[in-house]
């Protein structure tokens, strides 16, 4: 009987020390909270990504346990990676670690992932006045798929000339700029992306020809029901008044709709033929 009643005491006394321990760990700092991370928070579907759950104190021998919501996915001695797939909308969180010494816990702050899609190629729109001392350009810059906000920035060449424009709504980014007659062509693009590392697209290159007169571009006439893009530029106006010449030119990057031909079976030995188009705005 006096032997039960030692065990007793001795493990009444045990668990008083590990409840000391854990009160002092707690008052110096010396276990703190863990860090629940990832490299990104922002994902799409079918996305692989890592979870690492760690303690800044690396000399204490810590459990991790890391649970989604109320459901525990792993547990493990030492630093945690967790790997997994964003396939649903539980998948992106809420995430929680916890870290255990002996009786002693401490839990991370929640983790989330943010569902992002990713954005498609922009369109580029330029609209040049041309006067006798200079041009005076407009791009225009446009993403019409993609998660919001989305930042847009213009290139001259491979250079960017623009500031970062974030959009939180569906519009096109704006950048004006002045050019001097100097007679040579331009070539301008644009960049848009979101939240999604990696993921910048880019719209086709558009080239501003060094004479003042738009030109006509053409286009393959192919078959099927998928849209296209192509560049174009289109003569808009020229006003003339007095001796001050002006001349405004946009230059676009239309979407044009592929189409079957009317009779297919006379067409199977035609050669490929072009379309010319210009567009009135």
């Amino acid at each position: 009987m006096w032997k039960k009643s030692f065990l007793m005491f001795l493990f009444s006394l045990s668990v008083q020390k590990a409840a000391l321990d854990c009160e002092r760990m707690r008052k110096t700092n010396e276990f703190p909270s863990p860090n629940l991370n990832s490299q990104t928070d922002a994902v799409m579907r079918g996305q692989n990504v890592s979870l690492s759950c760690f303690n800044q104190n690396k000399s204490l021998r810590i459990t991790y346990f890391l649970f989604r919501g109320e459901k525990c996915l792993s547990i493990q001695n030492g630093p945690m990676t967790f790997n997994l797939t964003i396939s649903e909308a539980r998948d992106l969180g809420p995430y929680k670690c916890k870290a255990q010494v002996s009786n002693c816990s401490k839990y991370s702050r929640e983790f989330n992932f943010t569902s992002v899609d990713p954005v498609t190629a922009p369109v580029l729109n330029i609209s040049v006045v041309q006067t006798k001392t200079g041009r005076y350009i407009m791009l225009r810059c446009i993403s019409f798929n993609g998660s919001l906000p989305i930042n847009y920035t213009f290139f001259e060449k491979n250079m960017a000339i623009s500031p970062v424009i974030s959009k939180n709504v569906r519009e096109p980014a704006e950048f004006n700029l002045t050019k001097n007659n100097t007679g040579e062509g331009k070539e301008y693009r644009c960049e848009a992306k979101n939240r999604l590392p990696d993921h910048a697209k880019y719209s086709q290159l558009i080239t501003i020809p060094s004479t003042g007169k738009a030109m006509k571009d053409n286009a393959h006439r192919v078959y099927g029901n998928t849209p296209m893009e192509d560049g174009i530029y289109t003569n808009i106006c020229k006003n003339q008044a007095g001796t001050e010449y002006s001349q405004e030119i946009h230059y676009a990057t239309p979407m044009f709709q592929e189409v079957a031909p009317r009779d297919q079976e006379t067409c199977n030995d035609c050669k490929t033929g072009y379309v010319y188009s210009e567009l009135i705005f």
